[in-house]
């Protein structure tokens, strides 16, 4: 029987940007749990569903792996859906990924120095040849 609130699969990508192949995907390896089948098979989601794609879209924007998402939803799952229980990974896990961020930011940072100093040594140079 459909439930009014369940939104289809089509619907739920249209609204959050993405492919359904993507939901079918994060569904075939695990990430979302078992959907609702209308009669000719088509999946439909409830508001807890769309709200895990949307947390799980989230994670991904900001570089979290979905092995990592996957630790965090079977945590999750196995604490029945209670958000507390997933907190203190997630934070691990963003720390992690606050590090990489450092890590990445200060390589960048000594990159753009060695390319202006560079800069600075091939102008000099030119201007040198010039006289």
């Amino acid at each position: 029987m459909k439930n009014p609130n369940n939104v289809q699969i089509g619907e739920l990508a249209k609204q959050l940007g993405i492919t359904t192949r993507t939901i079918r995907y994060y569904e075939e390896i695990g990430l979302m749990g078992p959907t609702e089948r209308l009669g000719g098979g088509t999946r439909t989601y409830a508001n807890q569903d769309v709200l895990r794609l949307k947390f799980i879209l989230k994670l991904k924007q900001l570089g979290i792996s979905l092995k990592e998402i996957h630790q965090l939803g079977e945590i999750f799952d196995i604490n029945a859906q209670n958000f507390k229980t997933i907190t203190p990974k997630l934070i691990e896990i963003l720390d992690q990924h606050i590090a990489k961020v450092d890590e990445k930011m200060a390589s960048l940072s000594s990159l753009r120095q060695d390319i202006v100093e560079y800069r600075v040594r091939i102008t000099d140079m030119l201007s040198s040849q010039k006289q």
